[in-house]
């Protein structure tokens, strides 16, 4: 795990120099505390810069920007390949000479060399790569399958910029630090921007699952290369047992693959479901106790019930060596202005602060790899609020006349119910939609809208954030053997929620403490199989999750099997009535005195309703103020 940056030359006015992308790679130290190197290409077209977080081969041969036997492939990576070791044989029979120990980054540079940007199939791993070919003269950018490492892009007449983190970019002074107004449109439905897009106009995500190929004449394209539609393979025939069996089997691969390190490796434990199955499985055949780290709060919120108990519960169920911190409201206000810096644009989920002090635990106990449970929610069916969603979708589907749902939309309008979730589903359901449009939303298109200053809701008024979901729906009805609501649901958020909002979280949070942390249920086969399966096998009975408690049920204790879903979230019901209400306030305040893009007295009536709605506006105004003002 470590920060990559970088620049391509695209006119002969446009020289890349070494301190021009060291500058650059220095402005994120946390993503590489154990080495930084630059390399520039003789004639200037192209500098790859990094910092080193040593997980995998700590010796100074591993140091990147990794080349291959001529010098003609320069790489620098950020993420893991775990089967790396698998890969190396393979192409050390294919005449490939190998010069360090094990580095994983070495298979990338053979693996391209031998196989072109088609090696990135082979690859099992998390990843966002940067590979110059001199012999193409091309610049080669890549995100892994899931989108659990981020890259960002800037694109201009006379250069291309890439980077891990936005902060990067920015250190060019020719970079300027606007608000893109249609990143801030979908923002306030999402709790992010969308890929390609981000809040800072002309700087862009690379998607997850894509590739980009730059030359020096300006030649720049992108290529979706994974969707799991297209490794499916329908399991319609088989028993549940005969599922459960199959996904057992596979996350313990997943999590043997993600074992693997050099140095210290621990889990984020809650006491749920995904977490202590994680645990579990991290404890089969070690000799020594999986250290885990477990988060709670200063009192029992009734937003959120303290969960220590639960993770003492799975702790010492698995024999492991249990960590814990416990949070107040002075540790989330002392880490706001932190909080802006690490996200770098806003990640509008609570659940950031919580993370950043789970993974700052974990560092401080000698730990530098987690294992986390992001996925498993979105793949088995594992929200309560799925379960309301389905049956929603499911009526959505039914012979009704758009005439009617608009009708019903229209009386819904009238009255306080006019900003209702209700209203909204409808409205879509008459447009033609799905109702579903995604596990995080923040505001119905109205109330959005209302929150948008009179200038923008003029030049936004034909933007809809259908827009952005549109493209994955018709990839979704093209592609998906059983195109079915759930489906739906799951493959929207794996392609929206988990890469740009959950993962990007975990990322930013774990890579601000210099932690890697490694998500076993979102390996691509844990995945493929997932959506393998038929809808009416996960939804047996009724119960979230069925399939994967039926998997794992004997490997962890019947009570954390079954207890209820709690989620891994933070009080801020009750700390928007304390001081995190006054200060949401007070920087709202400035933000909309200073800006043309919000309205102020819309803004006043959402921050008089304090929770959730108040933390997304919340982290948009502290996001202005950091790289904005």
């Amino acid at each position: 795990m470590c920060g990559i940056a970088g620049a391509l030359g695209l006119d002969a006015h446009f020289a890349v120099d070494e301190q021009y992308v060291s500058r650059m790679r220095d402005t994120m130290p946390h993503r590489g505390p154990d080495g930084a190197a630059t390399w520039v290409a003789a004639d200037g077209v192209v500098g790859l810069g990094f910092r080193r977080l040593a997980i995998i081969d700590l010796s100074p041969t591993a140091m990147q920007p990794m080349t291959n036997e001529d010098g003609s492939m320069r790489l620098v990576f950020n993420g893991e390949i775990y089967n790396h070791a698998e890969l190396r044989p393979q192409l050390e029979a294919l005449g490939h000479r190998f010069r360090t120990n094990h580095a994983d980054s070495e298979v990338i540079v053979h693996g391209f060399e031998e196989w072109g940007i088609d090696c990135l199939s082979r690859f099992r791993g998390m990843f966002a790569l940067a590979l110059w070919d001199d012999r193409e003269r091309a610049l080669w950018l890549a995100r892994d399958r899931i989108g659990v490492k981020p890259l960002y892009i800037a694109r201009r007449a006379d250069r291309l910029v890439f980077a891990s983190e936005i902060k990067a970019l920015l250190a060019d002074p020719a970079q300027p630090r606007e608000i893109d107004e249609q990143g801030l449109f979908h923002y306030l439905s999402f709790l992010t921007v969308p890929a390609p897009g981000t809040l800072f106009r002309g700087i862009e995500k690379l998607p997850a699952a894509t590739w980009l190929r730059a030359t020096p004449a300006g030649d720049v394209r992108t290529e979706r290369w994974w969707d799991p539609w297209d490794e499916t393979v329908p399991l319609d025939g088989a028993s549940d047992e005969e599922l459960a069996e199959r996904l057992l089997a596979e996350l313990r691969t997943s999590v043997r693959y993600r074992k693997v390190s050099d140095v210290p490796v621990g889990v984020f434990l809650s006491g749920g479901l995904d977490s202590s199955t994680n645990a579990a499985l991290f404890s089969e055949g070690e000799q020594q106790p999986v250290q885990t780290f477990s988060v709670g709060y200063d009192a029992d919120y009734a937003s959120y019930p303290n969960e220590l108990e639960w993770a003492r519960l799975a702790a010492a169920a698995v024999g492991a060596e249990p960590h814990e911190c416990v949070l107040s409201l002075d540790d989330v206000l002392s880490f706001l202005p932190e909080l802006v810096r690490l996200q770098d644009e806003p990640i509008a989920d609570p659940t950031c602060v919580p993370l950043y002090y789970l993974s700052k635990l974990a560092r401080e106990q000698g730990v530098v790899v987690a294992h986390a449970g992001e996925g498993a929610d979105e793949l088995f069916w594992g929200y309560p609020r799925w379960k309301v969603m389905l049956q929603l979708e499911r009526a959505n589907a039914l012979p009704v006349p758009r005439l009617l749902k608009r009708a019903g939309a229209a009386a819904l309008g009238i009255g306080p119910a006019g900003d209702s979730w209700q209203r909204e589903y409808l409205r879509r359901g008459a447009a033609g939609q799905p109702v579903f449009w995604g596990g995080a939303e923040a505001f119905t298109e109205p109330h959005k809208r209302r929150l948008l200053s009179p200038r923008l809701r003029g030049e936004l008024a034909g933007l809809s954030s259908w827009d952005v979901l549109a493209p994955l729906r018709a990839r979704f009805e093209a592609k998906a053997w059983e195109p079915s609501a759930l489906h739906w649901m799951s493959y929207l958020d794996l392609n929206l929620r988990l890469p740009e909002l959950l993962l990007m979280r975990v990322d930013k949070m774990s890579m601000g403490v210099s932690l890697e942390a490694r998500v076993p249920f979102l390996d691509h086969r844990v995945v493929e199989l997932a959506l393998s399966m038929p809808t009416a096998a996960k939804v047996r009975g009724g119960e979230l999750k069925h399939v994967l408690k039926d998997a794992v049920r004997g490997v962890i204790p019947d009570v954390l099997v079954d207890r209820p879903k709690q989620g891994f979230r933070m009080p801020v019901d009750e700390w928007f009535q304390e001081r995190l209400g006054e200060r949401t306030r007070a920087e709202l305040a400035e933000m909309c005195a200073a800006t043309d893009v919000l309205d102020e007295a819309e803004v006043a009536r959402t921050l008089a309703r304090p929770g959730r709605d108040a933390w997304y506006l919340l982290n948009l105004a502290l996001w202005w103020k950091e790289w904005i003002a």
